[in-house]
């Protein structure tokens, strides 16, 4: 008899991630919240059953999976810890662009699928404070020297994997401008000219350490220069790549979250009694009708994950929809993990509403969703533009 596609996926999953290490995982996440502590226990553990250079093929010394395969692998780390599944996600997202940047030709990228397999951590440097144009402008200036080099001046912020990062992808706009002024590159934690800000004390996925990053002439070689774009939106693989593979990854964790909130929800009913007719709680017909519907949602989700996954991965041609497709995905995971969390909260009884319940960890995790590229209004104006074609004039 043939496996199922999605038993073979769990089986390789499982080999890594192993119902022990999983619990381990589990059980420091509330530590480390409530420390606001970098999560280095699980890094640790993660890398050393090679969870970090999972997309790298095989021939570059990964252990071969593809997009699919550790997006299945995201979500269940989110379910048993959602602030070190995001802060893993952003170095699996450089991993996936270099995938599917040395899928299409482009060779610059093939040093970071084997710096991964060689142990080196990749970090986003990409976010900055108010630049709502996201990889299409930079607040960063970048300064090109004669050999080829480039000195960046500006302000990261979320930079998760701070405490940790070898490698940290970024860019800057050419002070010179042209006809590509935006220059990618990958800085190494050794070259001078920049520092991180012990800045990250937030309401929730505090594991991640997300600090601020301020690049005071941090100086790439040429040879780490990996790219220059157009200002504006373009149809450049290196966008889609960053897009496909960020939106991609996000949504697998909030939809890990989502998850765990509703397995929570179930048990939560299921232990909580009524006073007056002694039964269960999960018996209720209006907490049965509010999980349901939370259910729904999620049942819904996991669709969308599963086939947008697949389709990232095989390379569907869906030409102008693929970016609605993807804003909608991301929109919808973190909508929906929010909705799940909420209907656990309304279930789950007066308890859970205390700091240190795991449900209320969840609660302030879940809120960092509203936070993340595409936001709110830039996914509606990608959709309607879709729909209804650009404003007049």
């Amino acid at each position: 008899m043939a496996t199922h596609p999605d038993a073979a996926v769990r089986d390789r999953v499982a080999a890594v991630l192993t119902p022990e290490l999983l619990a381990r995982i589990h059980e420091r996440a509330a530590g480390y919240d409530e420390r606001n502590e970098f999560c280095h226990e699980d890094l640790a553990e993660l890398m050393d059953v090679g969870y970090l250079r999972a997309l790298v093929p095989e021939a570059d010394g990964g252990l071969g999976w593809d997009l699919p395969t550790l997006v299945a692998a995201q979500r269940l780390l989110a379910a048993h810890a959602p602030a070190t599944a995001l802060a893993v996600n952003m170095h699996h997202v450089w991993v996936a662009v270099a995938r599917q940047m040395t899928a299409s030709g482009h060779e610059e990228f093939h040093p970071v699928l084997r710096e991964s397999a060689a142990g080196e951590i990749f970090a986003f440097g990409i976010s900055e404070p108010g630049n709502d144009a996201v990889l299409f402008d930079s607040a960063t200036e970048a300064r090109v020297d004669q050999d080829g080099a480039v000195s960046f001046i500006g302000t990261k912020i979320f930079t998760t994997l701070a405490p940790v990062w070898t490698r940290l992808g970024l860019f800057g706009r050419d002070v010179e401008g042209g006809d590509a002024p935006l220059i990618f590159g990958f800085l190494e934690r050794e070259a001078p000219g920049w520092r991180s800000l012990d800045d990250w004390d937030t309401l929730g996925m505090r594991a991640t350490q997300s600090q601020t990053t301020v690049l005071e002439g941090a100086r790439v070689p040429a040879h780490r220069i990996v790219r220059r774009l157009p200002e504006g939106p373009n149809r450049d693989p290196l966008v889609f790549a960053i897009f496909s593979s960020f939106l991609g990854l996000l949504s697998a964790v909030y939809t890990g979250l989502g998850d765990r909130a509703l397995q929570l929800a179930a048990r939560l009913a299921e232990d909580r009694r009524s006073r007056i007719t002694g039964e269960s709680l999960s018996q209720d017909p209006d907490i049965r009708y509010r999980l349901a519907e939370a259910q729904l949602q999620q049942l819904g989700l996991d669709a969308q994950l599963r086939q947008l996954s697949r389709e990232i991965e095989d390379r569907v041609e869906h030409g102008d929809l693929w970016f609605p497709r993807l804003v909608a995905l991301r929109t919808t995971a973190t909508r929906t993990a929010r909705a799940a969390v909420d209907a656990a909260l309304h279930v789950s009884g007066g308890g859970q509403y205390r700091r240190g319940s795991e449900l209320s960890r969840l609660y302030r995790d879940v809120l960092a969703g509203v936070h993340h590229p595409s936001d709110d209004e830039s996914a509606h104006r990608t959709l309607a533009t879709s729909l209804l074609g650009p404003l007049d004039g």
